[in-house]
C-alpha cells in the first residue's frame, strides 16, 4: 500500500544499464560531450560580443540560444555523470524539482527564441524596408525580455503546482526529472496540474509552431515572387538553418510528452527521445549556426586566428 511521502524524500531515477566495464567509458563520453556543448555555446557568446559586425537584432537574438542550452546541458549532465560514477541513480526531491525546472526553461526558451529568431528573419526579407523601425534596439529588448518573462513565469507557476501534491511514488519514469514524470509520483487528484501543464503546452509550443509556419510561409512566397536570385539563395540558405533547429527540438519534445500520456507506449523510446532533446539541440546548434550563417562563421574564425596567434 502507498505511503505519503516528505518533500525531502529520496527518490530512484531508471537505471543506466552500464555494466562495471561500460561505466568508465561512459563517464568520458559523456564528460567530452558535455565539455564540447558548453565549449562551443560559449564560443558563440563569446564572439557576437566581441565582433562589433555581429550587434544587429539577428545575433542578438540569436546571443540567448547557447545561454539556453547551457542550461539544459547543465541541468542533465553534471548529475549523470555523478550518477556514472557512483552507481546510483538516487535524486532527492528538491534537486529533482530544480532539475525539471531547468530542463522545461532550457526547452520552451529554445522554442520562443527560435520563432523570434524567425519573426526578425520575416521582417528583414518581406519588410526590408520597415526592418530598422521594427527591429529597434527599444523593441528587440522588448522581445528578448518577453522571452524570459514569459518562459520563467510559466515554468515557476508550473513547478510551484508540486510541491503541494502527496507523494507516495520514489520512481522517476525518465531518465531525468521533468514535470509530467513528477507528476506521476503523486497519489491524489492531479487534475490542475494537469490541465495546467496542457495549456502550457499548447501555448508554448502552439504558439512558436504558428510563428514558425506563418513567417516561414510568407518568406518563401516572397522568395518565389523575388527575382534577384542571390537574395533568394540567402534567404532559404538563413532560413533552412532555423527550420532544422527548430524541427530538431520540436519533433522530440512532442514525441516525449505524447508517449507519456499513451500507456501503450515503449518507455525506452520515450526516454530516447527525451534524452535527445538535451542532447542534440544544444551539440548542433552552434555548429550549425556557426557553419551555415556566414557573418558568424568568418567572426569566429578571425576570433580564433587572433586567440590562438597571441597565446603563441
Amino acid at each position: 500500500m502507498s505511503t505519503n511521502l516528505s518533500s525531502g524524500s529520496v527518490l530512484m531515477l531508471p537505471s543506466l544499464g552500464l555494466s562495471n566495464t561500460h561505466i568508465y567509458p561512459a563517464f568520458v563520453f559523456g564528460t567530452l560531450t558535455y565539455l564540447i556543448i558548453v565549449l562551443c555555446n560559449l564560443l558563440v557568446l563569446t564572439t557576437i560580443v566581441v565582433s562589433k559586425n555581429l550587434h544587429k537584432p539577428m545575433f542578438i537574438l540569436l546571443f540567448n540560444l547557447p545561454i539556453s542550452d547551457i542550461v539544459g546541458a547543465t541541468a542533465f549532465f553534471p548529475q549523470l555523470l555523478t550518477s556514472i560514477v557512483t552507481q546510483s541513480r538516487l535524486i532527492s526531491y528538491p534537486g529533482c524539482i530544480i532539475q525539471g525546472f531547468l530542463i522545461h526553461v532550457y526547452g520552451t526558451g529554445n522554442l520562443l527564441i527560435l520563432s523570434a529568431m524567425a519573426y526578425d528573419r520575416y521582417i528583414a526579407i518581406c519588410c526590408p524596408l520597415r526592418y530598422n523601425t521594427l527591429m529597434s534596439s527599444h523593441n528587440l529588448i522588448k522581445i528578448i525580455v518577453g522571452i524570459w518573462l514569459l518562459n520563467l513565469s510559466v515554468m515557476v507557476t508550473m513547478f510551484s503546482l508540486l510541491p503541494r501534491l502527496k507523494v507516495c511514488r520514489t520512481h522517476i519514469a525518465d531518465l531525468y526529472c521533468n514535470n509530467p514524470s513528477l507528476m506521476k509520483l503523486a497519489c491524489e487528484n492531479i487534475r490542475v496540474n494537469n490541465y495546467y501543464g496542457i495549456l502550457a503546452t499548447v501555448v508554448l509550443m502552439g504558439g512558436p509552431l504558428l510563428v514558425i509556419v506563418y513567417t516561414y510561409a510568407q518568406i518563401l512566397y516572397t522568395c518565389v515572387v523575388t527575382n534577384h536570385a542571390d537574395a533568394r539563395r540567402k534567404a532559404i540558405q538563413t532560413c533552412s538553418t532555423h527550420l532544422i533547429v527548430f524541427l530538431i527540438l520540436e519533433i522530440n519534445t512532442v514525441f516525449t510528452f505524447i508517449t507519456h500520456r499513451i500507456e501503450s507506449a515503449s518507455p525506452s523510446l520515450r526516454r530516447a527521445f527525451g534524452v535527445s532533446v538535451l542532447i542534440f539541440p544544444p551539440f548542433l546548434d552552434p555548429i550549425i549556426y556557426g557553419l551555415k550563417t556566414r557573418e558568424l562563421k568568418n567572426s569566429m574564425t578571425i576570433f580564433l586566428k587572433r586567440n590562438l596567434v597571441s597565446t603563441k
